[in-house]
């Protein structure tokens, strides 16, 4: 028997996620992999098929929401991946410096018919990102029909501006709001009772789109995001929101804030505070740019989670800070707010296996170091 052929074969075996090494007539010579490998090889080798079919092709493609945070991050990446991008914002809450300036810039409003009409007819589009949306909890238990407004009814008339263009693939990001209070991992079977009117409408706009893909040939793949946080390295993006718990670390940091209101020490956790799935905003971008592939293989409505799978609770992500970045972040406590959940944590397994992609950005200390080193100089 041949050791170092056989070493070969188990290292193959190895380098693909896994297998057994089968002998035939007594010498090894077969790797045989799980289903689920093999599956999961295949869908990304006609994944890259598909690339290098594009590659020179210059696909357009619009992102609405594209002055954002995550947008302008997502948008970043997609020039990078070889696309031709078109942005839409109505700049309520997004910046105009986020948007890269090798994009076409449209400023405008998606209740706007008209403007989607004309922005559809002037250019061909290959799919659409529908990143646009109000998305902070707290004011969408005071002001509930501007969630609807925003989140559900825009995406209606995004979507109806797409079907009669004959545009039909969407990649939309919701949020893992949609599922409410959960101690255990959450997966994308996991039950849908969002307990706030910002989860409720993030949970309609998806089953519109489903609606679409049922009934009028849309194919879609919905991204429900966990706590997007952390930059690029080098970015010159900046946050927009300015609720999230990491700025508010940061500006403690800065010490342009005395202390961190911490929204509750008495729930059900082990430290008493609210525990969350924070995922780097890179490993958010790049699995889009995956999904648009994947909707080149037919009808279809999928669902994905975009988390960490781990949970950090506000008393531990303060502490890590104060840690990395060596400065003191001083807390105090608050009461509860309105809508807020004890543990949101994600189960990611699908994404893993169903679009292949493998987090490389979202440990705790990577997020933080990458923040302070954007929203120090801000």
């Amino acid at each position: 028997m041949d050791n170092q052929y056989l070493l070969e074969l188990i290292n193959e075996a190895s380098s693909r996620g896994g297998g057994m090494v089968l002998n035939l007539d007594g010498e090894p010579a077969v790797v045989v992999l799980t289903v689920e490998r093999y599956n999961l090889l295949m869908q990304k080798d006609l994944i890259t098929k598909s690339q290098e079919s594009k590659r020179g092709k210059n696909q357009k493609v619009l992102v609405t929401g594209g002055a954002g945070y995550i947008g302008g991050h997502l948008v970043k990446e997609l020039i990078k991946a070889g696309y031709e991008v078109v942005v839409l914002d109505n700049l309520s809450t997004g910046r105009r410096e986020n948007v890269d300036e090798a994009t076409t810039f449209v400023e405008g409003d998606l209740a706007d018919e008209n403007l989607l009409t004309d922005l559809f007819s002037n250019n061909e589009f290959e799919a659409v990102f529908h990143l646009a949306a109000s998305l902070e909890v707290e004011e969408s238990v005071r002001e509930p029909q501007k969630y609807l407004e925003n989140n559900a009814i825009k995406t209606f008339k995004l979507l109806k501006a797409m079907d009669e263009a004959g545009c039909r693939k969407i990649i939309f990001s919701s949020t893992a709001a949609v599922y409410g209070p959960n101690e255990n991992l959450i997966a994308e079977i996991s039950p849908l009772k969002p307990n706030n009117p910002y989860g409720a409408s993030k949970l309609l706009a998806e089953r519109i789109i489903k609606y679409f893909c049922e009934h009028m040939g849309f194919s879609a793949v919905v991204f429900r995001y966990f706590n997007a946080c952390g930059f690029a390295p080098g970015t010159n993006i900046v946050p927009t929101h300015q609720s999230h718990l990491i700025y508010n670390v940061m500006m403690v940091a800065k010490g342009e804030q005395p202390n961190l209101q911490v929204f509750g020490k008495d729930y059900n956790t082990f430290d008493g505070t609210c525990v969350r799935d924070y995922v780097h905003v890179l490993d958010v971008a790049y699995p889009h740019i995956l999904a648009l592939e994947k909707l080149d293989f037919g009808p279809m409505f999928e669902v994905y989670n975009i988390g960490s799978g781990k949970g950090s609770s506000v008393e531990q992500v303060a502490n890590t800070a104060a840690e990395v970045i060596n400065k003191i972040i001083p807390m105090e406590i608050a009461p509860r707010r309105a809508g807020d959940a004890a543990i949101t944590v994600s189960d990611n397994s699908k994404l893993r296996t169903g679009l292949g992609y493998e987090l490389k950005y979202s440990n705790l200390e990577n997020i933080i170091n990458t923040s302070w080193e954007v929203i120090k100089n801000i």
